[in-house]
């Protein structure tokens, strides 16, 4: 049997970032051949990973970056079991770090995150199976999305669990600070789409079904349903998407008009908010 060192094991730890005792284990088990222990260490969290797979992971840390030049932005959930894990710096700077490399890579959904490869040559899927090793929860990419436009600009709400970012038409004086306010109105309204175009049409039909429900309860007239059922569709419209809702600064104007204000070619190509559900 290898005999091993205390340094050895520390090198391990600090290598893994995994306990004194597991390192130790691995050590053992490989006889003291180093990059073996590292390899059954992965397994090891792969392991882990498989049996958290059906876990619920509700906490988590979100967040909203932007390239230098303020035209491109991702947003990133990275959930965790706990909140107590969620606010651990670790943590954190593994999800900066999984963010940064996301926007510079200009990867367009979670599943080509997941496929990135960070500075060591492994991928971001292979570090977050690591992590759950380490941390004996489980860890995913659950929303992700990225937005380049003329102007984006991006807000994280105190405390990382909502973000939001809004791509705008046109840059130039006054347009992100109106971005951020728009972004802020996102975070705090939870609009369904930017105009009455992106809304879905079974959001739309599910609506008239429910006003005109509403409208036989009420006791309303068969030949007026319909007609009370599209007034109320309406109503939903001007409340949830993003063009048409009341500015949450000044509620006598839309966020159109706010935008218009600013310039009067400005408006939202695209929008994304994220959240962790509580």
């Amino acid at each position: 049997m290898a005999t091993i060192t205390a340094a050895e094991v520390n090198n391990l730890r600090k290598q893994t970032g995994l306990g004194m005792m597991d390192c130790k284990k691995a050590l053992v088990e490989a006889e003291g051949d180093f990059e073996k222990a590292i390899e059954i260490l992965r397994k090891k969290g792969q392991k882990i990973a498989e049996k958290r797979g059906d876990r619920e992971a509700a906490e988590g840390h979100v967040m909203a970056i932007l390239n230098a030049d303020g035209t491109e932005g991702i947003t990133l959930v990275l959930n965790s079991e706990t909140d107590f894990v969620a606010n651990n710096s670790d943590f954190i700077a593994f999800a900066t770090t999984i963010s940064n490399t996301a926007l510079s890579a200009k990867a367009k959904t979670k599943e080509e995150v997941n496929a990135l490869t960070l500075e060591d040559g492994r991928s971001v899927q292979e570090h977050i199976t690591d992590q759950i090793g380490k941390i004996g929860e489980k860890i995913e990419v659950s929303d992700y999305a990225y937005i380049t436009a003329a102007a984006v600009v991006a807000y994280n709400h105190p405390g990382n669990n909502i973000a939001s970012l809004v791509g705008l038409s046109v840059a130039g004086e006054g347009v992100a600070e109106a971005g951020r306010d728009v972004a802020m109105q996102i975070a705090a309204m939870a609009p369904v789409a930017v105009d009455e175009s992106g809304v879905a049409e079974d959001i739309k039909n599910k609506e008239l079904e429910i006003g005109r429900e509403q409208a036989v309860q009420e006791g309303k007239p068969e030949a007026i349903l319909d007609k009370i059922a599209q007034g109320k569709l309406n109503k939903f419209l001007k409340e949830n998407t993003l063009l048409t809702q009341d500015f949450i600064k000044d509620n006598k104007t839309s966020v159109a008009n706010y935008l218009k204000s600013i310039n009067p070619n400005l408006t939202v190509t695209e929008f994304k908010r994220i959240s962790i559900a509580k």
